[in-house]
């Protein structure tokens, strides 16, 4: 692998615009399909988007609607719901699973704040894995000649100061979905 700064930074910013995505699928108020948009559900002996095997429609603001496509999937979608630490509780009726949102009380909203913790924590993991592969490949161009010394140490700390601006990119996202999650 090649060294590009830029490409790190491109990297990084992929990883804070999917934290974005998830986050925003954390809704406080209204039901919104994007929810169910992290569940997983062991599926045709591998793990599956949701959107791969159902439909998700919203037919009021506090309900999900989950139409599954295959009857013979809808338990294994209501448990990946149930276990999802969304702190939902589905109800199937056939090849529809209803899933009425709770009301945000304390208890919800801190469990809503975990849910996003566990997502920026996740992001931040992202941003330390592609820090490491931009450090391997200062490394292995300083090994190869490619570089100098000198400049490997520069473009070391460049990597680190991107790498730092999207930590604190991540944790004022966070701290924006989280106040967003408290406020009564």
């Amino acid at each position: 692998m090649a060294y590009d700064l830029s490409d790190l930074k491109t990297r990084m910013q992929k990883s804070i615009s999917s934290l974005r995505d998830e986050l925003a699928g954390l809704r406080t108020g209204r039901a919104s399909a994007s929810l169910l948009e992290p569940v997983t559900v062991e599926a045709y002996g591998s793990r599956m988007p949701l959107s791969q095997l159902a439909t998700v429609t919203v037919p009021e603001p506090r309900m999900l609607s989950v139409q599954v496509w295959d009857r013979s999937m809808a338990m294994a979608v209501e448990k990946a719901i149930r276990d999802s630490g969304l702190g939902l509780n589905p109800m199937g009726e056939g090849q529809v699973i209803r899933v009425p949102l709770p009301e945000l009380n304390e208890q919800r909203r801190k469990e809503l704040a975990k849910v996003a913790h566990n997502y920026a924590e996740a992001a931040r993991v992202a941003v330390r894995h592609i820090r490491r592969d931009g450090m391997d490949a200062l490394k292995k161009a300083e090994k190869d000649g490619d570089i100098s010394q000198d400049d490997s140490r520069v473009q070391a700390d460049l990597v680190q100061k991107a790498t730092d601006a999207a930590v604190t990119e991540i944790d004022q996202v966070l701290a924006a979905k989280e106040a967003e999650i408290m406020q009564v």
